[in-house]
C-alpha cells in the first residue's frame, strides 16, 4: 500500500491544476514531423478478404497496415457496400486491440484496417476493469480471435497524470484517481522527469499484458498456441508501432 506523502488535504483548485498540467503535457507531439504530399498512386487498392487465422498472421497484417499508414499509402479496406452488407449477419475480426482513449491513436487508422477487422477496446492508460476484461474475453472466447494487442502510446496523458499524482501526493478527481491507482504499480521510480513518464508508459503496457496473460481462460488459449497477447507502443512523432518486450 502506498501512503500519501503529504499530510495536507489538497484543495479542489489544486486537483484541477494538477490534472490540467498532466493532461496539457500531451500537447507536444512531434511538431517537427515532415511528410510529403500523398502521391497519386496512394489511391485505395483491392484488398484481400482472407482473415488472418493465427497469431503470427494477425501480427503481420497489423504490421503491414501500420507500414501503409506511416507511408501515407492507406488502402482504407473493407468499407464497400458489399462488405457492409456481409457484416449484417456476422463478424470475424482477427485481433482485439486494447488501446488508450487518446484521440490521436485510433487503432483502425494506425493499422489501416476496416469494418469487421478489429475489435477495439479503449480505456485511459489501457486500464483493466471488469468491463474491459469481459470485452476482451468475448472476442477471444466467442469469436476465436487469435491476437490481443495492448497498445500504449507516446505522451500518454493518463500515465502522466498518474506519475505526477504519485510524485506530489495530491488526489485526482474520483474516477481519474481510479485510473492513477491502477497505473501506479508500473511507475518507474528509477527514472526522473519525462524519462519516468516515458518508461512508465512501457511498463504499464507490460503490466496490463501480464495481468491479461494470468487470466485462466486466456492463459489456456496462449498455452495451446491459439492466442498471443502482445504489448506494443505507438510513437506519435513517427506513427510507428513497435513491440514492447
Amino acid at each position: 500500500m502506498i501512503l500519501n506523502r503529504y499530510a495536507h488535504t489538497p484543495t479542489d483548485a489544486g486537483r484541477r491544476s494538477l490534472l490540467r498540467g498532466a493532461l496539457g503535457s500531451t500537447a507536444a507531439v512531434g511538431a517537427s514531423l515532415a511528410i510529403g504530399a500523398i502521391p497519386a498512386s496512394a489511391a485505395p487498392s483491392r484488398v484481400t478478404t482472407t482473415r488472418p487465422a493465427t497469431p503470427d498472421e494477425a501480427l503481420r497484417e497489423l504490421s503491414d497496415g501500420n507500414r501503409r499508414w506511416r507511408g501515407l499509402r492507406q488502402r482504407h479496406p473493407h468499407e464497400s457496400l458489399s462488405v457492409r452488407r456481409s457484416l449484417v449477419t456476422g463478424q470475424h475480426p482477427f485481433a482485439v486491440v486494447l488501446g488508450c482513449i487518446d484521440s490521436r491513436v485510433p487503432p483502425e487508422l494506425v493499422f489501416d484496417q476496416g469494418l469487421g477487422d478489429l475489435m477495439t477496446v479503449r480505456s485511459a492508460g489501457e486500464v483493466l476493469d471488469e468491463a474491459v476484461l469481459g470485452s476482451i474475453a468475448y472476442g477471444v472466447l466467442e469469436l476465436a480471435i487469435p491476437l490481443v494487442l495492448i497498445l500504449g502510446h507516446q505522451s500518454c496523458g493518463a500515465v502522466t497524470a498518474a506519475v505526477r499524482a504519485d510524485e506530489t501526493g495530491e488526489q485526482l478527481p474520483a474516477h481519474i484517481q481510479y485510473l492513477a491507482d491502477r497505473i501506479r504499480p508500473a511507475i518507474d521510480r528509477t527514472q526522473h522527469g519525462q524519462a519516468r513518464v516515458d518508461s512508465t508508459i512501457n511498463r504499464n503496457v507490460g503490466l496490463v499484458r501480464s495481468l491479461l496473460a494470468a487470466e485462466p481462460d486466456l492463459a489456456g488459449k496462449v498455452d495451446s498456441g491459439d492466442l498471443a497477447i502482445v504489448g506494443a507502443r505507438y510513437e506519435l512523432d513517427s506513427q510507428r508501432v513497435h513491440a514492447i518486450r
